[in-house]
Formats: C-alpha cells, sequence, structure tokens
C-alpha cells in the first residue's frame, strides 16, 4: 500500500512519519518511508535548490517542473519497486502538495497541474493519505521556533492561507482517500490516531 502524509508548515508530518513506520513494522509490515522532494540522489540535489532562501526570483512554473522532476525520479527509482516487492510505502508529501501549493497557493491553472503531475508520476496515486491538521498561523509558527525556514515557508501568509483551504477542496474531492487528523494534540496522541487509522485500512485492503 501507498500512504503519503500531507500537511501545511509545521504540522508534524516529518517527525510522524518514523513513529507510523515503526507502528506498522510491529504489526508485521515490512514498510519504506521516504520523501518529498528528495528521496533519491537526485531528489535531493533538486531539494536544495527549491528551499534555498537564495531562490526567491524562482518564478513558480521553474518551481512546479523541478517538484515534478524530483518526483518522477522518486517514484521510478524508489516507490514503484518497493510496492512491487510489497511493501507499505510512507511518503512525506506526494502529488497533493504540489496541487495545494502550487495550484492553488499560487494560482496556476489545476488541470495543466494535474496533467503534469499524472506525466511525472506515471499515474501512481496512494491509496491512503493521512492529513495533519493545523491552521497556517499556528504551523508556521512552529516553524519559526524549530529554525528549519525555508525557500517555500517565507511566502506570505495570504498563499499560506490558500494552500490550506486548497488542501480542503483536495479532501472534499476524495474523501474515501484522505484522513484528517488534528495535529495541535500531543505528538503521542497524534502518533497513535495516525497509527490506528493506518492499520484499520491495511487490514481492510
Amino acid at each position: 500500500m501507498f500512504i503519503t502524509l500531507e500537511g501545511p508548515e509545521g504540522s508534524g508530518k516529518t517527525s510522524q512519519l518514523p513513529r507510523l513506520a515503526e507502528a506498522l513494522r510491529a504489526a508485521g509490515h515490512t514498510v519504506l518511508t521516504t520523501r518529498e522532494p528528495g528521496g533519491t540522489p537526485i531528489g535531493d540535489q533538486i531539494r536544495k535548490v527549491l528551499f534555498d532562501l537564495g531562490n526567491k526570483s524562482m518564478h513558480p512554473r521553474s518551481e512546479i517542473l523541478l517538484f515534478q522532476a524530483s518526483r518522477a525520479q522518486l517514484v521510478e527509482e524508489v516507490i514503484q519497486p518497493a510496492l512491487a516487492a510489497g511493501q507499505v510505502v510512507l511518503c512525506d508529501r506526494y502529488a497533493d502538495s504540489t496541487m495545494a501549493y502550487q495550484g492553488y497557493g499560487h494560482g496556476v491553472d489545476l488541470a495543466q497541474l494535474a496533467e503534469l503531475v499524472r506525466f511525472a508520476t506515471g499515474g501512481l496515486q496512494p491509496q491512503l493519505t493521512l492529513f495533519l491538521d493545523i491552521s497556517p498561523q499556528d504551523g508556521l509558527r512552529r516553524r519559526d521556533a524549530d529554525g528549519n525556514w525555508n525557500r517555500l515557508d517565507d511566502y506570505d501568509f495570504e498563499f499560506h492561507q490558500r494552500v490550506y483551504a486548497g488542501y480542503q477542496e483536495l479532501i472534499a474531492a476524495e474523501p474515501q482517500r484522505w484522513a484528517v487528523v488534528d495535529a495541535t494534540r500531543t505528538p503521542d496522541e497524534v502518533a497513535a490516531e495516525l497509527a490506528r487509522i493506518a492499520l484499520e485500512r491495511l487490514q481492510s485492503k
């Protein structure tokens, strides 16, 4: 099964992903974890370019294409082989981030963007997407406090509001694929709910 974690900046995806992997392994599943952008040597080089605060002049079209290049490499080199081997793949962000950030955030045509995403992924979609829900205000406050501020964090607050609203539209369009988890609770509470949802979905597969 292919499971993705999505959410606004500061929602806790990156810290929760290894905990979820540990819970699934304890239940007997073979799990591979990865992230976007990155997850491959090529993708990690692209990640540095995308997140570098020195690249604030990057045009949204350039940003979109760089994300798709990293994603295409990840799908072919990492995700598809793991799925073919019967593993559970957990990915920190995936195509929904492009629709939320570059589509709703930048106001890029959603139909064009979806076509690019289909090309980059070869049509691969997650069976379950876990949305860690936190307001843009609280999420950015967390990001600022942890000292990991990057070029995407640095967009104006209205951009992050559009991203959050975009996620709500994506969830409403495919409610069977998404599960919303309140990310404002303690890390242990969030981890327990993520594990419960993922294990239930795996058992019903």
